[in-house]
């Protein structure tokens, strides 16, 4: 492999964090091992994650900072860092701290070896979940269990957005979802769609110490159950499958065509 190409990309959805970004940061750079670049996607330039990024990438060159021009919300921060990786592997991890870093090289090298999806679960043996809401808690855990009982998805934590993927797999099927933090299941229910592996190690997730999240509910359960029946099927290609994402979304190729990747 060309060593000035990274080995993961690392895609970070951030949202106004400041200086709470820092810490999250330090533990990233501290625990990645594998040669990576880290892509901190904003929606504007006017986030106060901006000067944040840029002042830490006067010391640590591996990390950029994104404006995403997608659209606002998680999901086109992700989609749009996806499209800007250089890595065959692309680990998306949250800006809150919530994810242990630690285990981005156990899952990007779970891609390595072949998985199209490599899940950090809270819910197999080993994992946990320390704080966060109750209700979401209980939905994510009966979603992910059930999926892989009833779907056989490979793992019991598809709602989780702490995942590895094949960046040539997330190309070749697209990314459908335009706000929430689906993605994650949305990328396993199509892996499994098209027979591809998916494997998942434990995790232990805790609920972020500063700041508000932005998840909501009541908001998003509808666009995670889309996923979750489309789980549910026969086998598709990644062909069939983008089809159907560039039915709902015309403008989606129009997007994958366009320069517009802003680096800070």
């Amino acid at each position: 492999m060309n060593p000035e190409v990274p080995r993961v990309s690392v895609v970070v959805p951030a949202y106004n964090e400041g200086d709470q970004i820092v810490p999250v940061l330090d533990r990233l750079f501290e625990s990645v091992r594998l040669q990576c670049e880290v892509l901190v996607v904003v929606d504007d330039e006017a986030d106060s994650t901006i000067p944040v990024v840029v002042e830490y990438a006067r010391k640590e060159p591996r990390i950029r900072c994104l404006v995403n021009t997608y659209g606002p919300g998680p999901a086109n921060a992700i989609r749009f860092g996806i499209d800007a990786a250089a890595a065959p592997v692309t680990v998306v991890t949250m800006a809150d701290g919530c994810d242990d870093p630690r285990q981005i090289d156990d899952l990007a090298r779970l891609v390595d070896r072949g998985v199209a999806v490599a899940a950090a679960s809270r819910y197999m043996p080993g994992g946990q979940q320390v704080g966060g809401p109750v209700l979401k808690g209980f939905l994510s855990r009966m979603a992910g269990r059930s999926l892989r009982v009833l779907a056989h998805t490979g793992t019991r934590d598809a709602t989780n957005s702490f995942k590895a993927y094949s960046t040539s797999f997330v190309r070749q099927v697209g990314i459908d979802s335009r706000h929430g933090f689906e993605i994650g299941i949305e990328l396993t229910a199509k892996a499994k769609r098209m027979g591809l592996p998916v494997a998942e190690i434990p995790t232990i997730w805790l609920d972020r110490q500063a700041g508000v999240s932005n998840f909501r509910v009541a908001r998003w359960i509808p666009r995670y159950l889309r996923w979750y029946r489309f789980a549910f099927g026969p086998k598709l290609t990644a062909e069939q499958i983008r089809a159907r994402g560039e039915a709902a979304h015309p403008k989606a190729g129009e997007e994958a065509g366009e320069e517009t990747v802003k680096g800070q």
